[in-house]
């Protein structure tokens, strides 16, 4: 009868933490603060290029994309020419996740890009997920009032097929310092860094001079 007793009480603490555990992670998730399918448009985003970008339905989906390599944009120092901006949202902590598509192979500098702690058009970071890394290339970025640097030494291809939908991960912990990205693999980052450099600012998607296709836009943060 004790022990009987005794495995009851036990079987319920073990209960109790487990449920109190997973309280706790729910509770360090993130809230949604944005979420975009481009089904009614893209008015809330801000683009460098109208031209570069287009709203259209593929197979009875809508998507946002980039229509050409060349653009209009001219930025002040070397860094994508592709760039759409959230409108009225910024974000410090944050995870983003997104769907995108190359519809262009140009070779191993096929890119998208994912723009973040955007102050203004001379500072922010973004990850260049260039098909072959290189200085230039797959590399985590940072703009700095200066041409655009690669923070990291990434040796990891990323794994673009044609006609192919993609996942992208980005999350940022500020305090920490932290950036980790995910490319199809969402438990192994495809490359990471710690920086502080640039806290809260603005988010975005696109590419340095490549096209894709953009979908299901989902950004948890505070």
């Amino acid at each position: 009868m004790r022990i009987t007793t005794l495995l009851s009480v036990t079987i319920l603490f073990l209960f109790i933490a487990l449920n109190h555990a997973e309280n706790e992670k729910k509770g360090m998730e993130l809230p949604l603060i944005f979420e975009e399918d481009f089904e009614k448009g893209y008015s809330n985003w801000e683009v460098t290029d109208t031209k570069s970008w287009t709203h259209r339905k593929v197979d009875n989906n809508h998507v946002f994309g980039i229509n050409r390599r060349k653009s209009d944009y001219k930025p002040k120092v070397r860094s994508p020419l592709h760039i759409a901006l959230i409108k009225n949202v910024e974000a410090a902590d944050f995870e983003l996740t997104f769907d995108v598509k190359s519809t262009k192979d140009t070779g191993g500098h096929r890119d998208c890009c994912v723009f973040f702690n955007w102050q203004n058009a001379q500072n922010f970071y973004y990850c260049h997920f260039g098909a072959k890394p290189d200085p230039h290339s797959g590399q985590i970025m940072i703009v700095k009032d200066s041409p655009r640097k690669a923070m990291t030494e990434n040796k990891n291809k990323t794994p673009w097929k044609n006609e192919t939908w993609h996942k992208v991960k980005l999350v940022r912990d500020t305090k920490k310092g932290t950036i980790e990205v995910y490319f199809d693999d969402m438990k192994t980052p495809h490359m990471s860094i710690t920086d502080k450099t640039f806290g809260k600012g603005r988010i975005g998607i696109g590419s340095f001079d490549d096209m894709n296709d953009f979908d299901n836009v989902k950004l948890r943060g505070r």
